[in-house]
C-alpha cells in the first residue's frame, strides 16, 4: 500500500475518532440521523479506494454498534478493506469489522426496493472444475437487467449470510444468474438455503481467487 493511502486511513480513523460520539448519540431505532456526517465518512473512503463501503448493525439492544466494511464485491479492493480494519482504533460502544459475516439464523426473506424477496424461491448448483468453484443461482423469469434487478441485490444479501462475504469473493470464480426450471430437482439443484452445507464440503478443494459474475 503506498504511504499516501495510509495517510489517507489515518486520516478516516482520525476524522471517526473526533466525531464518533456525535454519531453513536444520534442513533434512533438503529438508524443515525446524522447524514453530512455519513457522507463525510463515504466521501474520505473514496479517497483510499473507490470500492470501500461500510453499513452498521446491532445484535443487541445493550450490545455494541457494529461497523462492517466491505468492497461491494471487488476482490481487487480486499487489502483496502483489511488494510482499514486493521488499522481501526480501540473505541468504547462501537466494533469495527471487515466484511458481512456468515449470520444465523439465516434469514427467510429480504425486503429489498418494496420487493420481498424469500429464500425458498431461489436454488442452486455448485461444481468444481479445474480447482475453480463456479455457482450458478436459478431464479424464474431471469432479467438481462440484472444490474437493476432487486432480487440480485437480495441473493448477495443472501449469500453474504450464507457463507460469508469473504469467502464469496475468494472462493467463487465465477456467478451465473439461470432461469429456474419447472422441476428443479430434476436438474439435479439444491434450494440455496442448504448452500453453506455443500459450500464448505467443497471450498477447500478450490483454489482462492476472486470472483467473475455473468
Amino acid at each position: 500500500m503506498m504511504q499516501q493511502d495510509i495517510k489517507r486511513i489515518q486520516d478516516f480513523w482520525q476524522q471517526l475518532e473526533l466525531t464518533i460520539d456525535q454519531l453513536l448519540s444520534s442513533r434512533q431505532d438503529n438508524q443515525f440521523d446524522a447524514d453530512s456526517l455519513l457522507s463525510d465518512y463515504r466521501d474520505t473512503l473514496q479517497k483510499i479506494d473507490e470500492n470501500l463501503t461500510f453499513h452498521f448493525e446491532r445484535d443487541e439492544d445493550d450490545g455494541p454498534v457494529e461497523m462492517i466494511f466491505g468492497c461491494d464485491g471487488y476482490p481487487e479492493s480486499i487489502h483496502s478493506v483489511l488494510s482499514l480494519v486493521g488499522a481501526a482504533p480501540d473505541l468504547s460502544g462501537i466494533r469495527f469489522t471487515a466484511f458481512n459475516h456468515r449470520y444465523d439464523p439465516i434469514p427467510n426473506y429480504i425486503n429489498v426496493a418494496d420487493e420481498v424477496c424469500e429464500l425458498s424461491d431461489y436454488w442452486y448448483s455448485l461444481h468444481t472444475i479445474e480447482n475453480k468453484l463456479h455457482l450458478s443461482i436459478y431464479m424464474h423469469d431471469v432479467s438481462f437487467m440484472l444490474d437493476i434487478d432487486p432480487r440480485v441485490e437480495a441473493v448477495m444479501i443472501f449469500l453474504d449470510a450464507l457463507i460469508g462475504e469473504y469467502e464469496l469473493m475468494t472462493r467463487v470464480w465465477s456467478l451465473d444468474w439461470l432461469e429456474l426450471p419447472t422441476d428443479p430437482v430434476d436438474f439435479h439443484l439444491r434450494p440455496l438455503s442448504e448452500l453453506r452445507e455443500g459450500f464448505d464440503q467443497l471450498k477447500h478443494a478450490a483454489t482462492p481467487i476472486g470472483i467473475t459474475v455473468h
